[in-house]
């Protein structure tokens, strides 16, 4: 029979394992992504995947003669973090009111709101794309902006709303006493006790605006078009060249990926405070 002290102890290295084996079955997919970049097309085909090769720099080489990658990050960032800002400037009032101010249709809004994700994106881009077209605004940073801030916004309007509602109302109201108007009572009492959930509600838009593809492979074409249009370009008719396609989804993720892991901290501090329960 195992004492209490030796099972609390099996327990922990039991859970410890089962951690790190879930994250390298997580990571594996974007390891293996990166060591294909460094293969030639012919080891990247091999059977069995050779896990042992000679790395080369040669699709690194051609993405950089071909593309322009810097243009195509300099979209990625802009939009992703104009559409992030925009969407927090809108969320953070409507969050506000529907938590503070809460009426009996409230829950019906939130709801209502959130069943927009479930539409499907292909179902609305004829208008979309005519609407675009009609006030030229086919490959442009701005009909993206919009576009992203807009189908970003129900999932951060939840999130806001969710840290909020954990807030009691008692620091409001102190604040309300005191003088306070309403920019104020947000600015200087809400938005600091609520920062880290605002901190990781805007990395999570982010991230979505980043890895969004389907809106900027149909409403863009060159001068617009971000890093995920980059990676489609490398899907030619001819077929997939794995490696070339690793080696250019390896330089659209990198940013991301770092910018993640420098942040994971606030992130999951952030989730924590309020969004997942």
């Amino acid at each position: 029979m195992l004492t209490l002290k030796q099972s609390r102890r099996l327990q922990s290295v039991l859970v410890g394992t089962s951690s790190w084996a879930i994250a390298a079955l997580i990571f594996f997919p974007i390891l293996w992504m990166i060591l294909t970049s460094f293969k030639t097309e012919i080891d990247a085909f091999a059977t069995p995947p050779q896990f042992f090769f000679m790395p080369t720099l040669e699709n690194y080489l051609l993405i950089n003669e071909r593309s322009d990658y810097f243009s195509f990050a300099w979209n990625s960032l802009l939009i992703s973090s104009v559409a992030t800002l925009l969407c927090m400037l809108i969320a953070v009032p409507a969050a506000y009111s529907m938590a503070f101010f809460e009426s009996r249709h409230t829950k019906r809004t939130l709801l209502w709101m959130l069943s927009t994700k479930m539409l499907p994106p292909v179902g609305v881009l004829m208008p979309i794309y005519l609407i675009c077209q009609s006030l030229g605004l086919l490959d442009s940073r701005i009909a993206l902006i919009v576009i992203y801030t807009l189908i970003n916004l129900p999932i951060v309007v939840w999130m806001i709303y969710t840290y909020f509602k954990d807030i009691p109302v008692d620091i409001l109201e102190a604040a309300r006493l005191d003088g306070a108007t309403t920019l104020q009572e947000i600015g200087r009492v809400l938005l600091p006790i609520a920062r880290g959930g605002l901190a990781s509600t805007m990395l999570l838009s982010l991230i979505l605006c980043w890895n969004e593809a389907f809106w900027s492979l149909n409403l863009t074409s060159s001068a617009a078009a971000p890093l995920t249009a980059l990676v489609a370009s490398y899907s030619s008719p001819e077929g997939l060249f794995w490696a070339k396609l690793s080696a250019v989804s390896t330089l659209a993720c990198a940013p991301i990926l770092i910018f993640g892991w420098i942040s994971q901290k606030q992130l999951v501090r952030g989730l924590s405070f309020g969004a997942v329960k």
